[in-house]
């Protein structure tokens, strides 16, 4: 098994924002033996720092190309093991709209397999 990482959200209002923060929680609760924590990008910095250095993996999960969590990550030093962009896997950024259930799964599961085969979906 791969090791567990730390997977931090982005913390955008749109409908991708959100999306991370639920496909985030998913993957934590399906896979917990995956996910060491689970952080959202907008935590203070020096919380963010804290968590992210004695991680053995960081995963960023980012809505769009805005890139949010990579860019606090890079910030305070840390450069991600893994990063997903959500548009980047076929999910449309359309505002405020809620987040779908099959935009969900589709995350999840670009995630868990990142996770599982240690590279860039």
């Amino acid at each position: 098994m791969a090791e567990p990482v730390t997977l931090v959200t982005c913390s955008g209002l749109s409908n991708t924002g959100k999306l991370t923060a639920r496909a985030g929680m998913v993957v934590w609760q399906r896979y917990p033996e995956s996910v060491e924590a689970l952080l959202p990008a907008n935590r203070p910095p020096a919380s963010l720092e804290e968590a992210t250095r004695s991680a053995g993996r960081v995963l960023a999960l980012d809505g769009c190309e805005d890139t949010c969590a990579l860019k606090k990550l890079r910030e305070i030093g840390v450069e991600p093991d893994l990063h997903v962009v959500a548009t980047g896997c076929g999910i449309v950024k359309n505002g405020m709209a809620e987040p779908r259930f099959d935009e969900i799964e589709r995350l999840v599961g670009v995630v868990i397999g990142a996770i599982r085969d240690g590279q860039q979906p």
